[in-house]
């Protein structure tokens, strides 16, 4: 009885052990399910999309869903997404998961709810992602992207934006404005879905393995929208 007891109880043990690993990842499993619906319902929206020839030369693009920005006099933003860089043969490397945030002083009050999306028009944008974070207007100068099949940017902003902005919002704010927020690397997520010790430099160049579903098919969907 002493001997089924010990094993009872090592089996109970091992359970505590495995349980947690067994769900690991799987809140950031739904950021990348979520990031993937914002972006076919953004590019599937008639006349409203992303233009594709503007995707098709991104250098990289992050998706952030739900960035809920709150508010009374002191306001601030908050949001989990993904980003995916375009490697040197021209494909959408895995997403890494990254956070946006923001803060703004100025009389308000209200909460909104707002999908992003960041297209990165240089590699200057591109080296700030993998050095861990960068404050957009600071770090690099953005500007509100054009929309639809034959949508042209400003002037200005083909010659000045480094990355163009989208936004679809939702709530008690009209808009969102971007210059101010920070957009990092969430280590911990990557490592809660790639593994203990991996960097951004390695999930953007191929370096990680078993690369979960929902994680993949933010990649193909880049790969469906830029197909040239």
């Amino acid at each position: 009885m002493t001997s089924i007891r010990r094993l009872a109880a090592a089996a109970f043990l091992l359970s505590l052990a495995v349980t947690p690993l067994a769900h690991a990842g799987e809140a950031e499993l739904k950021r990348a399910e979520n990031a993937v619906r914002v972006l076919n319902e953004i590019m599937q929206a008639p006349d409203k999309a992303i233009p594709r020839d503007l995707l098709q030369s991104a250098h990289a693009i992050a998706v952030i869903p739900d960035v809920i920005k709150a508010g009374f006099v002191v306001g601030g933003r908050r949001g989990e997404g993904v980003v995916s860089v375009k490697s040197p043969d021209g494909t959408w490397s895995n997403p890494s998961f990254a956070n946006m945030t923001g803060g703004s002083v100025g009389f308000q009050a209200g909460v909104s709810s707002t999908d992003v999306v960041l297209v990165f028009r240089t590699q200057r944008g591109v080296d700030s992602i993998v050095h861990g974070k960068f404050t957009i207007g600071a770090d690099a100068s953005a500007a509100a992207g054009p929309v639809g099949r034959t949508a042209q940017a400003s002037t200005d902003a083909q010659l000045k934006a480094e990355i163009y902005s989208y936004s679809r919002s939702r709530g008690l704010f009209a808009g969102v404005a971007l210059d101010g927020s920070v957009l990092s690397i969430d280590n911990k997520a990557n490592q809660a879905v790639y593994g203990d010790g991996v960097t951004p430099r390695r999930i953007f160049e191929g370096g990680v393995s078993d690369v979960p579903v929902a994680v993949v098919d933010f990649r193909d969907r880049l790969e469906e929208y830029t197909a040239q």
